[in-house]
């Protein structure tokens, strides 16, 4: 039973599991349909029951633990093998105890595959389509045929590839896929041959692309205008070699470029949301600039930018970053200037003009220290100190107060452990801290929580969970000049999480251990900032912090 609604499928669980690295268990297979389903994609292939054990397993609890509210689920599998009768074939038996309400089937339609690959005639390749498609349309399934190699096919032989997309839609196939398998067809072609291939057969027609030239989603959506009403891809564009085309850009495309309402109305908003929470399920690190749901898609670095911004977000933006649930961020860096900080308070929650005197000096100490080696870039909260130094008369009286710090090594090279202390003050009461770790910048993090966790209890919520360090290259006057704290030739940017949020500062000094206490004291003072003291009466003994 066709249906002229535009169909938006994805293959994550199949095609996107071929991607180096990405092993999904049947907990985490669950997880990610279930994510899938809530952002409203029309089809969820499983797997391949009945070749992957894995997946068999999958379908046979999906059938008790999935309840879907809006995706069809899809097994996934091949036609009859040559020479034998559909009825017996074990695999396609294994589709129908999927027990899934969709089925679909690749099939080959290049005859170079036919012959070569399945080592068999041409007719007899149809006729495996053909029974396949027949057989489980009458057991009372949804059947999709993926014809694989189809842009090559077309190329090689068309009237074959014509004939094989034919024989499928005859056969009951409510929609037969064009795969571009090999990744190698580029939009305009993928437009013409589908367009081609619409007006030669009449068939409802869809689209599969891999990203070998870059291309898959410009291609998907070249398809989509030649007449596709179904579209394939996978969550961030996870698959084998190059990956396939990207399922977020697809969607958001088709619904705001487009105007094609391929998921619920208002679902949209929700796109960057599940990209994170796929991203988590399969531990595989997010793309910042993957566009609409990447955390820089809406970042803007340039002064000229921000200046534009301000006046209106549209000129630097092809889109409302809260229709697909994303923000528009801004950096602070030397590149920027007196919009940029502005912007970047908004943010932070501070509403200023851009020519008040506290931007214009922020502004200026930005460039200063970004000459000298400091990156503002991921370091928001570096750059809130910096901010309401020049906000607040007051803010020069911090929580707390440092006297000295140091590190220490012990043991011998294949046992080295690093000690590091610090002594603080927090008002008139003075306070140490001790921490040990296989490293200066973990044994100074443990060194500051034992000597504040006992003053300050939003502290003890503070963990460092990121640490990068950039040797800087400098010439031999600026590196002399380097005389004052915030100027050398290492840079440590932190990354911290606290009960709210994540957090990122910066430091530089003339060596690593020295770079990475800068940053840690940021990290400290901000996480402390408008937040209440528990000081005891009388200095007390505070144990060390070993990890």
């Amino acid at each position: 039973m066709a249906t002229e609604r535009f169909q938006l499928y994805d293959t994550t669980l199949r095609d996107g599991t071929q991607k180096k690295g990405l092993a999904l268990t049947v907990d985490e297979k669950l997880a990610v349909a279930r994510s899938l389903d809530a952002l409203g994609v029309g089809f969820l292939e499983g797997g391949w029951p009945g070749a992957v054990p894995r997946d068999t397993e999958f379908f046979r609890r999906a059938t008790t633990e999935l309840s879907l509210r809006h995706a069809q689920l899809a097994a996934f599998g091949a036609t009859r093998r040559p020479g034998v009768l559909v009825s017996v074939d074990p695999q396609v038996r294994a589709l129908l105890d999927a027990d899934t309400p969709v089925v679909t089937l690749v099939a080959k339609a290049d005859r170079r595959h036919v012959e070569k690959a399945l080592r068999t005639t041409l007719a007899e390749n149809l006729a495996m389509i053909g029974s396949t498609v027949r057989h489980l349309v009458h057991a009372g399934r949804r059947v999709f045929v993926d014809a694989e190699h189809y842009f090559e096919g077309y190329r090689n032989a068309p009237d074959y590839a014509l004939e094989a997309v034919r024989t499928a839609a005859e056969a009951g196939a409510e929609t037969v896929v064009l795969c571009d398998t090999n990744g190698g067809t580029l939009p305009d072609e993928v437009h013409a041959i589908v367009a081609a291939t619409r007006e030669a057969t009449g068939v409802r027609l869809g689209i599969h692309c891999h990203d070998d030239t870059g291309c898959a989603v410009a291609a998907t959506l070249a398809a989509v205008d030649a007449g596709a009403v179904h579209a394939q891809g996978t969550a961030h564009g996870y698959g084998e070699r190059c990956g396939n085309a990207d399922l977020f850009s697809v969607a958001a495309n088709l619904v705001l470029k487009r105007g094609i309402p391929c998921l619920p109305p208002g679902a949209l908003a929700s796109l960057s949301r599940t990209a994170r929470e796929v991203a988590a399920i399969t531990r595989v690190p997010e793309r910042t600039v993957a566009p609409y749901v990447g955390a820089d898609a809406f970042t803007h670095k340039a002064g000229l930018h921000a200046s534009a911004l301000r006046v209106d977000p549209g000129l630097y933006q092809h889109t409302d970053p809260a229709h697909v649930g994303n923000r528009t961020r801004t950096v602070v860096s030397d590149l920027g200037g007196r919009s940029s900080v502005a912007l970047k308070a908004a943010e932070l929650g501070y509403a200023l003009d851009a020519v008040c005197e506290p931007v214009t000096r922020t502004a200026a100490r930005v460039k200063a220290l970004e000459a000298r080696g400091h990156s503002f870039d991921t370091a928001d909260a570096s750059f809130e100190l910096l901010l309401r130094e020049e906000l607040y008369d007051d803010f020069a009286a911090p929580a707390f107060t440092v006297e000295s710090w140091s590190v220490t090594v012990a043991g011998g090279r294949a046992a080295a452990r690093t000690e590091a202390r610090v002594r603080l003050r927090v008002g008139d009461v003075p306070l140490s801290g001790t921490g040990r770790a296989g490293t200066a910048l973990h044994a100074l993090d443990r060194a500051l929580h034992t000597a504040l966790d006992p003053f300050f209890p939003a502290f003890r919520t503070v963990r460092l969970i990121g640490s990068q360090e950039h040797p800087l290259v400098r010439d031999g006057a600026a590196a002399a000049a380097d005389t004052e704290p915030d100027g050398g030739t290492c840079r440590v940017l932190l990354t911290y999480r606290d009960d709210t949020r994540e957090w990122g500062t910066v430091g530089v000094a003339g060596n690593a251990v020295a770079a990475g206490w800068h940053a840690l004291h940021d990290m400290a003072r901000h996480a402390l900032l408008d937040r209440p003291v528990q000081a005891p009466r009388a200095p007390v003994a505070v144990p060390s912090a070993e990890g």
